[in-house]
C-alpha cells in the first residue's frame, strides 16, 4: 500500500494561504472519528503520490507519527492551474463496507482495426470491505469487432462475491463504432469550391 505523509492543519490559516505556501489541503473522516480531521500535504508529496494513485486508491496516511489506512474519496483538481487543491480521505474500519470507485482502463485498443473503440464509462461505483477494494479495472478490448460492446456485467467485478456493485450492470463500458470518413467530404467540398471559382 502506498504511503502519503501529511500534517494536521490549523484551521486559523486559510486554505488559499496554505496553497500559496506550497500545500494541498485535505480532510480525513470516518465512522470511528468524532469529527473530521483537517490536514495539509506538501504539494510535491501530493503530486508524486498521484502519479500512481487516484480516486478510489487505498493508501496509508502518516500523520505526525500515526499511520492510518484510508481511501481516497475526492480529489479537487484545478485543470487550468494544473494543481491539486484538496483531497478527502475516508478512514477505513475493519469489517465496515465503504463506497468507492474503480477506474476503467482499456487495454489493446490499438489492435482493433474494424472500427473505433469508444470508452463510455470512466469509473465503476461499488461497496466493499477494506480488504476487497479495487483501484483499477483493466478491460482488454483487443478482440472486439465493429458493433461489439462490453457491459459492466461482463467484467470480473460484477461476479465478485465480496463486492456490491452500485453501477447498473447493463451500463456499456466500451463499444466499437464505425470510422466516420471525414476525408471524403472535405475532398468533395474542395472540388465543389474549385468548380464554383
Amino acid at each position: 500500500m502506498n504511503t502519503l505523509k501529511a500534517e494536521k492543519r490549523d484551521m486559523q490559516t486559510k486554505a488559499k494561504k496554505l496553497r500559496r505556501e506550497g500545500f494541498v489541503t485535505g480532510n480525513v473522516f470516518g465512522r470511528e472519528m468524532k469529527e473530521s480531521m483537517p490536514i495539509k500535504i506538501t504539494k510535491n508529496e501530493a503530486e508524486r503520490f498521484f502519479k500512481t494513485c487516484t480516486k478510489g486508491s487505498k493508501v496509508t496516511l502518516e500523520i505526525e507519527g500515526q499511520s492510518m489506512p484510508v481511501l481516497v474519496k475526492e480529489i479537487d483538481y484545478d485543470s487550468l492551474k494544473r494543481q491539486i487543491l484538496e483531497i478527502d480521505f475516508q478512514a477505513l474500519v475493519k469489517g465496515e463496507k465503504v463506497h468507492s470507485v474503480a477506474e476503467v482502463v482499456l487495454l489493446n485498443h490499438e489492435k482493433v482495426n474494424t472500427g473505433v473503440v469508444e470508452k463510455l464509462l470512466d469509473e465503476i461505483s461499488y461497496r466493499a470491505l477494506p480488504e476487497a477494494l479495487i483501484e483499477k479495472i483493466e478491460v482488454d478490448v483487443g478482440d472486439m469487432k465493429l458493433g461489439d460492446s462490453i457491459k459492466v456485467k461482463d467484467l470480473p467485478i460484477a461476479s465478485d462475491k465480496d463486492i456490491d456493485l452500485l453501477t447498473d450492470p447493463e451500463t456499456v463500458v466500451a463499444n466499437v463504432t464505425a470510422v466516420r470518413n471525414a476525408v471524403e467530404t472535405t475532398d468533395e467540398e474542395g472540388a465543389a469550391e474549385e468548380a464554383a471559382q
